[in-house]
């Protein structure tokens, strides 16, 4: 499995499987099933919900896959921005889990949410980052990491614009940035700034989702990635499949991807997108797919007389 280095020196599997709308019943099957397959990383976050379930899996996965071998990420929800929620909730999610530490803990989104709201339904859910700035919320993540219960911290849909500003006051930068990203959404601000600032970028959505890109710059609704003409056509010259070349287009960039199953055999099928290498052509005619499509678009956080926008949610990036 290929790695990326962090600048703590620790080192990230390139591929992980995503617990995004996992059931909780079907968990333990697909977590066995990538373990078996090759993966080492596995992905979760508290707003997934089903966290208490993945820990008891990995309880008797432990049994077979020393802790030490895994890479578990999780991330910190919009309702606990404030410096004195953090470690609460990173302790919820390690007893959870049933973890003494995560190798990376990220804030899951750049808008803070008032404590208990899990998705905001009035204007009175809502803070604002005036109130939360990012800053202190990032203050609370590095305390976390200087006692020891995180390796590594991070951000998640994070624009260029506001990992500067963090860096600008962060004692220890972000090691990850996990966003969007396939080809039809493919990031390259995000792409050059993560190679200037030595950060890693992680993929989520990196196969699309069947008919669900509603925001594209064009303003067009795609095809599913998984069948788009060209996307089979470099599949069937390589002998493989399309979510597989997905896959590859990504390590190819040293970008981390997380694709999410819960089905043994397409997850088994996904590990062998890393054996893919693309060739350059593939990666160019690739490059051609971009049309700013977003999958996760983030406008539940703009409902409700938000203070926050599209506009001011993704600065431009999108």
């Amino acid at each position: 499995m290929k790695h990326f280095q962090l600048p703590t020196g620790e080192k990230i599997p390139a591929l992980g499987l995503g617990t995004y709308l996992s059931p909780p019943e079907k968990i333990e099957r697909a977590i066995l099933s990538a373990l078996d397959a090759g993966y080492r990383h596995i992905d979760c976050a508290a707003i997934y919900g089903n966290e208490k379930h993945i820990g008891a899996v990995l309880k008797k996965a432990f049994n077979q896959y020393p802790r030490k071998d895994l890479w578990i990420t999780s991330k910190l929800w919009c309702d606990a921005h404030k410096p004195e929620d953090v470690l609460p909730a990173l302790t919820r999610t390690l007893e959870d889990l049933g973890l003494d530490y995560l190798d990376l803990y990220l804030i899951h989104w750049p808008v803070a949410l008032k404590r208990g709201v899990e998705l905001p339904e009035t204007k009175e859910d809502y803070l604002t980052l005036e109130e939360v700035p990012l800053r202190t919320t990032w203050r609370a993540m590095e305390d976390c990491a200087d006692r020891g219960i995180v390796r590594n911290i991070g951000v998640s849909n994070f624009s260029t614009k506001k990992l500067t500003a963090l860096l600008s006051t962060a004692a220890i930068p972000p090691a990850v940035n996990q966003i969007e990203m396939h080809p039809y959404q493919q990031q390259r601000v995000q792409v050059a700034f993560a190679k200037k600032h030595d950060i890693t970028l992680t993929a989520y959505c990196p196969l699309g989702s069947v008919g669900e890109a509603r925001t594209t710059r064009k303003g067009c609704t795609p095809p599913p990635l998984l069948k788009h003409p060209l996307i089979m056509t470099i599949a069937k010259k390589h002998g493989s499949t399309a979510a597989q070349v997905l896959i590859a287009w990504l390590l190819k960039q040293d970008i981390v991807a997380i694709p999410k199953s819960v089905t043994p055999e397409r997850i088994q099928e996904n590990f062998k997108g890393s054996e893919l290498s693309l060739d350059a052509n593939d990666m160019r005619v690739i490059a051609e797919l971009d049309m700013g499509a977003r999958i996760i678009d983030g406008k539940v956080f703009t409902l409700h007389n938000s203070p926050y926008t599209f506009e001011n949610l993704w600065d431009g990036e999108c």
